[in-house]
């Protein structure tokens, strides 16, 4: 076998083990592969096979990688998938050396974390579409013809906008992540990633490396939810799809469709801000945190594995802790502050648990299904009320 076909199956190798064995994210397989592909072009244009690469070629590669405007963040994500790789050829006895180990990217500040104004957050929630429509407006019965044709159509978007509400609620009133949400099955079963349960008021979910946690859902959610059930149908149309959340084609919602579907639901809302699914997440985090001040709780809340990546929001609220002293101390006030804050002080409200809803919508599953979980930590709302 030559040497790039030796390096192409020993990455196909290496991606069918962090796939099946480590159990990654889609989207950081794709990332993991794309990284690896570069790595590999590179090889074969330095004329070596990946196990002959040394530690000066990858400082090299990395500057280049710099010069051409990569940055600090993203070098930092190319040497953790090249690293991992060389961890696993290392571990399969293919190398003596590890070229990647004593590599480091450029360091770089590390950002905060996006999040809206509450005002801003329930604007987002609350909005409604230009012609009110909801999932009690559906027509039954339609027309033939071309009006059935115009009915259909504007009942299938009417159950995207009802899908839509759904979807902000929970990203908000939950901080699910993206892939968590959209991965959420009707019911619990061996391969569902997640369900929500209305009875209990919980949503079961799998997060990043397999972890599967509970939150609570809120009663608004629950609500949308419930709406978004009485809809479905529309859009569902393969017989059996599991997924809860569908697009126009009857099958599980692509990321990519959900990220421009939020983004126009924000403009409708009036909102100046591009507005991405992982914003409403740091909104969750920031607005609870504001509220309870309880870090751990936010922590479970959220899936982090360490307490370190909770943390980040404690600086966001320090912020408007900030705006609010130069807005109300006398002696904090600074020429200006008032027009920078651009805010008044005001109470903060957080996510409110929901409690059983006691009718459970036709696509969600019952109470008796969560025996069907996997030892997920169920995190309380009561301790982030303290």
């Amino acid at each position: 076998m030559d040497a790039p076909s030796e390096d192409a199956a020993l990455i196909a190798a290496y991606l069918a083990h962090v796939r099946v064995e480590k159990r990654l994210a889609a989207r950081t397989q794709a990332l993991y592969a794309a990284h690896l592909a570069t790595l590999q072009r590179r090889a074969q244009a330095a004329g070596l096979a990946l196990t002959a690469v040394r530690e000066d070629t990858v400082r090299r590669w990395l500057a280049q990688l710099h010069a051409a405007g990569q940055s600090p963040r993203t070098l930092a994500l190319v040497l953790s998938a090249w690293r991992g790789f060389y961890d696993w050829l290392g571990r399969q006895g293919r190398i003596d050396h590890h070229p990647v180990r004593g590599v480091r990217a450029p360091k770089a500040g590390r950002p905060l974390p996006k999040a809206l104004p509450v005002e801003a957050a329930l604007r987002l929630v609350q909005a409604v579409p230009e012609d009110g429509a909801s999932c009690g407006a559906l027509p039954g019965n339609a027309a033939t013809g071309g009006e059935a044709a115009e009915a259909e159509t504007s009942a299938q978007a009417r159950a995207e906008y009802v899908r839509d509400r759904a979807m902000v609620e929970l990203l908000y009133g939950s901080g699910l992540r993206l892939g968590e949400l959209l991965g959420l099955d009707v019911a619990p079963g061996p391969q569902a990633r997640g369900w929500v349960d209305a009875d209990a008021g919980e949503a079961h979910v799998t997060g990043k490396g397999g972890k599967r946690r509970t939150v609570p859902v809120t009663p608004a959610a629950l609500a949308a939810l419930a709406e978004w059930c009485r809809a479905r149908a529309l859009l569902a149309r393969p017989a059996g799809e599991p997924a809860l959340f569908v697009g126009a084609r009857g099958e599980r919602l692509s990321p990519q469709v959900a990220r421009r579907r939020l983004a126009a639901w924000a403009a409708r809302a009036g909102l100046d801000v591009h507005v991405h699914p992982h914003m409403l997440r740091h909104s969750f985090a920031s607005h609870v945190l504001q509220s309870s001040g309880d870090l751990r709780g936010v922590q479970e809340l959220l899936g982090h594995a360490s307490i370190a990546s909770t943390q980040v929001y404690t600086r966001l609220d320090f912020q408007h802790l900030s705006r609010v002293y130069e807005a109300a101390h006398p002696r904090a006030r600074r020429s200006g502050a008032g027009e920078r804050s651009g805010e008044r002080p005001g109470k903060h409200g957080g996510v409110a648990a929901a409690g059983g809803s006691g009718n459970t919508p036709p696509c969600l599953s019952d109470t008796d299904a969560r025996n069907n979980g996997s030892g997920a930590t169920t995190a309380s709302m009561d301790d982030m009320r303290r």
